[in-house]
């Protein structure tokens, strides 16, 4: 995949807010929940210290007046178990209304987050859809898949666990060390100085962790990448034998792969083991500080207990927070890379498009095409008239292909590389959907998803009769074979349609065609898997069907070509003649060398039968 540009703050946190719509009641009710839980935990010491200096000991509590009033002192330093009871009743109620709290908590941040993640996984499925066949071309398929799971998982992770971790951290944080000024702040100082050191260990890894997560994700998408293709092509893979090369060759990407998640792992290893030696000293200068402070009586007992559970209650979670900032680098690289298909250009209309029938002349004029840089075509001129049927005949890498794919958008052209129009209207100015309605598309290696037959012919008209999709399969000539299989029509072709021969694939993807019913009729090289025979069978079946559509046939085979309306011949890019089939064997050129290379006794007796049709 091609080098991307990394995505600024502000946009990644636009992209955040974004997918976050429909789902901001959920978020905000886990903070709050957190916050709460947050607030009854940082009471529980405060029980402790009061049960200690105020009702075992002789200190007045150091509450607010309300609570002071509420709080029979007197009663509670009489009966010393009575009270015993009452602080560890309090305790409990505490932690029972944070299980609460945190059962809440959890309920709306896995709501939150399905939500989030939903969102994000339509809209970048939907994107993806919108997307120009250039762009797809120009990706590989498992690098793409890799974004749209592993990395979107990263990106839900970090929203919604980590940042909500980093918000509580943060509440806790300023809570914490605000109670602990307020009860000794000379001691509050030891904990309130490891803060930035924690942090600055933290960004210190932060930025050499970035960059080794963002090589491992492209790993990661080069091995996805690997294992896709091998089990696409598995047809291919097994009938060249090629099992130790494509097991080699997957070996050597997952080898790679680990080796950069171990010199990842050491890294981070550093930093978990720093982080805990931070922590560990953090709390052992609280308490030989605060042993000495108690000593001199400059604190309490039960402070000195109270101030300790905050002080360890902060150190994992300020080591916590440091955590979460080093994730932040993997999940930055994350959004770079979800970013990077969101953010590119989706297929448009012209303002000025609308919605067309076509009807009309195809006319090609002046059309000059290059992909990336190499040429493709040059200056090609031809006009198909409506209702005809128009062969393109050329040697690989002749520009056959591309011709139909630009009058199916597929690919557009730019300012200066001519026009296409239909009926006097340019097809950049007839809306992209309406256009390849009306184009019927049969290519030379079909696609044919992973369903029943039945669905791969009813997919371009799911509301089908079975009747008119059996009539079709009937005329591609794939009826019988079908009919053979052991569950006919709902027989369940393999990935891409592996369980079927490479001719019965393309017979089905031309019923499916057929069944489209499209004004515009485009086979190219669509029965190059079929043998001459079955061909002619199919052409003959199709002349009938095709005698009100405009038929465009791209072939290296001249008897399938021979009965068309006109010819085209292409070389190299460009025109090398156009005629009828009678016009161009009576004259020297690439057609006539071809048509006497392939026109066989065999051939010869096919196209006297009258089998050419």
């Amino acid at each position: 995949m091609e080098t991307q540009k990394k995505l600024s703050s502000r946009e990644k946190i636009s992209m955040i807010l974004d997918q976050l719509q429909g789902n901001w009641g959920f978020f905000v009710g886990a903070i709050l929940l957190a916050y709460m839980n947050t607030i009854c935990n940082a009471i529980i010491p405060q029980i402790i210290s009061v049960t200690v200096d105020s009702v075992l000991g002789t200190k007045e509590p150091d509450l607010p007046g309300f609570l002071t009033a509420l709080l029979p002192l007197d009663q509670l330093r009489a009966d010393t178990w009575a009270a015993l009871w009452i602080a560890a009743g309090a305790v409990v109620l505490m932690a029972a209304v944070r299980g609460v709290c945190i059962f809440g908590m959890r309920i709306n941040t896995a709501k939150g987050s399905e939500g989030f993640v939903k969102r994000l996984r339509d809209n970048l499925y939907s994107h993806i859809q919108r997307l120009s066949f250039q762009w797809h071309t120009a990706h590989a398929t498992g690098e793409i898949i890799q974004r749209c799971t592993s990395d979107v998982e990263v990106i839900r992770t970090f929203v919604c666990n980590q940042l909500m971790e980093v918000l509580r951290t943060v509440f806790l944080i300023v809570l914490y060390v605000g109670i602990m000024l307020v009860m000794n702040w000379k001691l509050a100082l030891i904990p309130l100085a490891f803060i930035p050191v924690t942090g600055a260990a933290s960004g210190l890894f932060y930025g050499k962790i970035s960059a080794r997560f963002q090589v491992a994700d492209e790993a990661e998408g080069e091995m996805t990448t690997c294992a896709q293709e091998n089990l696409t092509g598995v047809r291919v893979v097994r009938a060249f034998g090629r099992e130790r090369f494509e097991i080699d060759r997957f070996a050597q990407k997952n080898n790679r792969f680990s080796e950069l998640w171990v010199e990842l792992g050491k890294v981070l290893s550093v930093y978990w083991a720093s982080g805990v030696l931070l922590v560990c000293l953090q709390i052992m200068a609280v308490i030989v500080a605060g042993t000495v402070a108690a000593v001199n009586g400059d604190i309490t007992l039960g402070d000195f207990q109270a101030f300790i559970i905050y002080n360890s209650a902060m150190a994992w979670p300020v080591r916590s927070l440091g955590r979460v900032l080093s994730e932040m680098s993997k999940a930055g690289v994350s959004m770079d890379r979800v970013g990077y298909i969101l953010k590119a250009d989706e297929e448009s209309n012209r303002p000025q498009a609308e919605s067309v029938k076509l009807n009309g002349d195809i006319v090609f004029n002046h059309v000059t095409f290059d992909y990336e840089g190499q040429e493709v075509l040059e200056d090609v001129s031809f006009t198909i008239p409506w209702g005809s049927t128009f062969a393109i005949l050329g040697g690989t890498g002749s520009g056959k292909s591309t011709l139909v794919h630009l009058l199916d958008r597929l690919y557009d052209l730019e300012e200066g590389q001519g026009s296409i129009t239909v009926g006097g209207v340019d097809i950049r100015d007839i809306k992209r959907e309406d256009l390849r309605r009306q184009i019927g598309l049969v290519l030379q290696e079909p696609f044919l998803f992973s369903q029943t037959i039945r669905e791969n012919i009813a997919a371009t008209r799911p509301e089908a009769a079975d009747e008119e999709l059996r009539k079709c399969a009937e005329i591609a000539c794939v009826d019988e074979a079908i009919a053979d299989l052991a569950n006919g029509y709902e027989t369940i072709v393999g990935e891409r349609g592996v369980t079927l021969s490479g001719g019965q694939k393309q017979r089905v993807a031309i019923a499916r065609m057929l069944l489209q019913n499209a004004p515009v009729m485009v086979f190219d090289d669509s029965l190059s898997a079929v043998d001459a025979e079955t061909d002619a069978k199919i052409r003959a079946a199709l002349k009938e069907r095709m005698s009100q559509a405009t038929v465009i046939l791209i072939s290296h085979r001249v008897t399938t070509l021979m009965q068309a309306d006109r010819i085209l011949v292409l070389d190299r890019g460009r025109v090398a003649d156009v005629g009828t089939h009678a016009e161009l064997i009576n004259r020297p050129g690439i057609y006539k060398e071809i048509y006497d290379i392939q026109m066989s006794s065999d051939d010869r007796a096919l196209v006297e039968e009258g089998g050419d049709a």
